[in-house]
């Protein structure tokens, strides 16, 4: 069996920046033990698998599909940037021409949409909340593993996607503070065996001067309970972050960079109806065939 396969750095225009993702389109069922080897084979955080809901359907002309995503370990309920990379193949490889695709997936319909040379993803916006009982996970975490002797200014934790929040104080006046952070994820996973911790996001407040000013917030991402010890341009975790920055911020739409060592950059827009909106760009890096 063929398998057409496409690798996709999402939340960029450059290649080989940005989060690469795999995307896989399954003209057939696929055994659900092959999602998982073909997820390790490919060994990059996300491998997405677009399937045809009807046997009727069309990479072409369907407008929607089901969508699957693995790390090299196991399967995840939202991954943003390989849904941004699987749009993309639709979009631009399978020229589908629909102006707006629905995903059918584990965290409900989501939609991507083209505008321009961005590629718009409807998200589920996830709230944060300062509780108290996360406090000790964060000194285990953050304190000996992630931020060091940095000062901490708020932690926070999304109960929804089992994400922690830490965000560093507003006296770090260089973003350079939270790219050279030296962080061992490798050491979250004797901290924190709870299961209450699915990923880590340290943040930082934008700067209104500096290399990459006029970005309202920067990040990193360490998930390595799901396998990745750090992911470059997370999606997902920019769903809990929008959340939180808009309040701190008051604004509804921001410019957000994660700089981690590929780095990316999302915008960002919050909805009247309580999702939002996350938009990036995109550069088609592979194209092949997998043989199974």
């Amino acid at each position: 069996m063929q398998i057409p396969v496409f690798t996709v750095d999402a939340f960029t225009n450059r290649p080989f920046s940005g989060n690469p993702a795999a995307v896989c389109l399954l003209e057939n069922y696929l055994d659900e033990d092959l999602h998982k080897k073909i997820a390790a084979e490919m060994n990059l955080s996300e491998t997405a698998f677009i399937r045809k809901l009807h046997p009727g359907d069309d990479f072409t002309k369907s407008s929607c599909f089901g969508l699957r995503w693995f790390t090299p370990t196991n399967e995840v309920p939202l991954c943003g940037h390989a849904t941004l990379a699987s749009a993309a193949v639709l979009f631009h490889i399978q020229k589908n021409t629909n102006s707006v695709l629905t995903f059918v997936t584990l965290s409900g319909e989501l939609k991507a949409r083209l505008v321009e040379d961005h590629i718009v993803l409807d998200l589920p916006l996830y709230l944060t909340y300062p509780q108290v009982s996360q406090i000790f996970i964060h000194y285990r975490l953050s304190r000996k593993a992630a931020v060091g002797d940095l000062t901490v200014q708020d932690l926070r934790y999304s109960p929804d996607t089992k994400k922690l929040l830490v965000r560093l104080s507003d006296a770090y006046e260089r973003w350079s503070v939270l790219e050279e952070l030296q962080v061992n994820a490798q050491l979250f996973l004797s901290a924190e065996k709870t299961g209450k911790v699915k990923g880590l996001i340290l943040t930082l407040k934008g700067k209104s001067s500096g290399k990459h000013k006029g970005h309202d917030f920067y990040s990193r991402y360490f998930a390595p309970w799901n396998g990745i010890l750090e992911d470059p341009v997370t999606g997902s975790a920019h769903a809990v972050l929008s959340s939180y920055w808009s309040e701190q911020l008051g604004k509804k739409e921001m410019l957000a960079l994660q700089c981690s060592r590929r780095g990316g950059e999302l915008k960002i827009a919050l909805r009247e109806d309580g999702r939002v909106d996350i938009a990036g760009q995109m550069a088609v890096v592979l194209r092949g065939n997998l043989t199974i």
